[in-house]
């Protein structure tokens, strides 16, 4: 007497199972890889920070606030060097590159900040009793870095901020400052991640 087959399962969803599981796995693994990858270094060398002409005289009148954040958002980029110590002649390009190649610094940078939009407001604040008030900066710019020592056009970047500060019931000239530097620190690091992202993405290929 035959006896009856029994059905077996079949292993294609199993193997699907572990193809997906595998994926997962080495997926998770390469962001771990990138993660874990260092990023590359770079010397900056700030030239020059200034406001856009159409800002008229609140634009200058911010410069002075404007440099010294510019200059500490710089320095304190974990990407980024200011200083050389030892480095040649940059009239001598071939050694200057020697340098940096030694020092493991993907490249060197003169670069330019300009303040494009810059607003200033003070206001009521809503839930004030005490006819307590706001001041509120808005504030956008843009980097231009120049490579050393060829002198040609590295990257750019923009970044904006805005900035809502309580002030009581009088603007004083140290709650500005305050804002000022915190709207000009924020949109540097924004400003600055963008130039990051820039210099890490490689040169198209050459046109055939």
């Amino acid at each position: 007497m035959m006896r009856p087959m029994r059905a077996s399962r079949s292993p294609v969803p199993l193997l699907a199972f572990v193809l997906g599981v595998a994926a997962l796995v080495l997926a998770a693994g390469a962001r771990t890889a990138d993660a874990a990858k260092p990023k590359k270094k770079y010397f900056f060398e700030l030239a020059e920070v200034k406001a856009a002409d159409e800002l008229g005289k609140a634009g200058k009148d911010l410069i002075p606030v404007a440099q010294t954040q510019v200059a500490k958002s710089i320095a304190s980029h974990e990407q980024l060097v200011v200083t050389l110590d030892g480095a040649p002649d940059r009239a001598n390009a071939k050694a200057f590159k020697a340098y940096l190649k030694k020092k493991k610094l993907a490249g060197a940078y003169r670069v330019n900040v300009e303040v494009i939009a810059f607003e200033e407001e003070v206001e009521d604040k809503d839930d004030s009793l005490n006819k307590e008030k706001r001041l509120i900066i808005r504030l956008s710019l843009r980097t231009f870095g120049e490579t050393i020592p060829d002198r040609v056009m590295g990257f750019s970047g923009e970044g904006s901020a805005t900035v809502k500060l309580d002030i009581g019931k009088k603007l004083r000239p140290r709650d500005r400052e305050y804002a000022i530097n915190q709207a000009v620190e924020l949109a540097m690091t924004d400003a600055l991640a963008s130039s990051m992202q820039k210099l890490a993405t490689p040169p198209p290929p050459p046109k055939k």
